[in-house]
């Protein structure tokens, strides 16, 4: 299939899917050795309440589990670690809905508007979100965030954007989701406390199940509908 070609039938916006992302709160961040585990991780997201992921381009197979994962059409699926537009564009066109990158890339960045398709580069600097601004973003990255300061620095850091939403990730848990959650510039926070390699490993499914509930449970109980948006 032609990359180009699926993003226009699709007729998905980047801003529908940033909306999507901004619903469910919490993206959870997937490290996945085995691309045979893929659907089966998918299904447990799904039946603990989470309706997104991020699939990290970490491992070998990465890019052959993207398709498993993205058949499952209830499941809001982007990629992350993306180094370069050729991993997008790769990514894409088995189906990941949006892009996350560790970094600004002009590159990615610049490939993933031609697509049509969400990119999150990752910001730690207000220089680094002012490119991103400049390049016509309103939603970014913050990574890595507890090393960045944490949330007064995310709040710093935000201050003169107002424009701007953060999706902040990197020493994210749930001792402190719930603070990321209530604070208005963060559109969705993200973390891999619900989908820990050990488990995704082990195949225990049911534990991931649970653990998605929690977070699920904890986006509830700290998020007002108006930071949702």
């Amino acid at each position: 299939m032609d990359v180009n070609q699926g993003i226009a039938r699709s007729g998905e916006q980047p801003t529908d899917v940033l909306a999507q992302l901004g619903a469910i709160g919490v993206v959870p961040v997937v490290v996945l050795d085995d691309a045979d585990s893929a659907g089966a991780l998918a299904d447990a997201l799904l039946a603990g309440g989470l309706r997104c992921a991020e699939l990290t381009l970490r491992t070998p197979d990465a890019e052959r589990a993207v398709r498993a994962m993205a058949d499952r059409t209830e499941l809001l699926l982007g990629v992350g670690t993306v180094l370069d537009p050729g991993q997008a564009e790769r990514c894409v066109a088995e189906g990941a809905r949006f892009v996350v990158s560790p970094g600004f890339d002009d590159a990615v960045v610049e490939r993933c508007q031609q697509l049509g398709v969400a990119v999150l580069p990752g910001t730690a600097t207000a220089t680094e979100v002012l490119r991103a601004r400049r390049a016509g973003l309103r939603t970014v990255k913050f990574f890595p965030a507890e090393t960045s300061g944490g949330l007064p620095g995310l709040q710093a850091l935000a201050a003169p954007f107002h424009d701007l939403r953060f999706v902040p990730t990197g020493g994210i848990g749930p001792a402190n989701a719930g603070a990321y959650l209530r604070t208005p510039a963060v559109l969705a926070v993200g973390g891999s406390w619900m989908v820990p390699r050990e488990l995704v490993r082990e195949r225990r499914w049911d534990e991931i199940s649970r653990l998605s509930a929690q977070a699920v449970a904890t986006v509830a109980e700290h998020r007002s509908p108006e930071t949702a948006r």
